[in-house]
């Protein structure tokens, strides 16, 4: 068995409300193991074994729209990855961990997608960006609740949709691996 982090995109905010125990008991019946959830902002934990991680995004992508009518996604990684990427971050460390972020991605987008990010957002703000391995890697500078960077502005550039964690949340996440 393999244990795997799912990142769920856009989980109990704009309205896209689950209860944890109830999408723990919906992946647990769908017959993941060992589920539990972490935080209310769809960090899933689980064991799998033989499935691919592309696989496990779309059953439980699949799920959360057929057991809550949510279209949303699903990020899955497993411990060895989610600390590569926080090693890889270029921020981490620099910036205050609660302003830098890593926006975990679908696939991995194009260096042309990724410069033209920089290109467009050239002059919006502060805020620094690095690619990544399924990740762009943010420093937020001056805060997210005033930047210019979105989400959506970012999965335009992209092309794909990702969902970010801070660097403080990402910590809290790896230690609840088994190690």
């Amino acid at each position: 068995m393999t244990q795997y982090l799912a990142l769920l995109g856009s989980i109990n905010v704009g309205g896209n409300r689950i209860a944890m125990a109830d999408l723990k008991a919906a992946l647990a019946h769908a017959g993941f193991a060992k589920v539990s959830t972490i935080a209310a902002s769809g960090n899933v934990l689980f064991d799998s074994d033989g499935e691919e991680a592309d696989i496990l995004e779309t059953r439980i992508a699949d799920l959360v729209a057929s057991e809550f009518a949510i279209e949303t996604f699903a990020v899955v990684r497993t411990g060895e990855e989610l600390v590569r990427a926080r090693d890889e971050c270029p921020f981490a460390g620099q910036g205050a961990d609660k302003l830098v972020h890593i926006m975990f991605l679908e696939r991995q987008p194009s260096a042309a997608r990724f410069a033209q990010l920089q290109s467009d957002h050239a002059g919006r703000g502060p805020e620094k960006l690095a690619p990544g391995d399924r990740a762009l890697h943010i420093d937020y500078v001056d805060g997210v609740g005033s930047t210019r960077l979105t989400k959506q502005f970012i999965e335009r550039r992209l092309g794909c949709r990702g969902t970010a964690r801070n660097i403080s949340s990402l910590g809290k996440l790896i230690e609840k691996f088994d190690r």
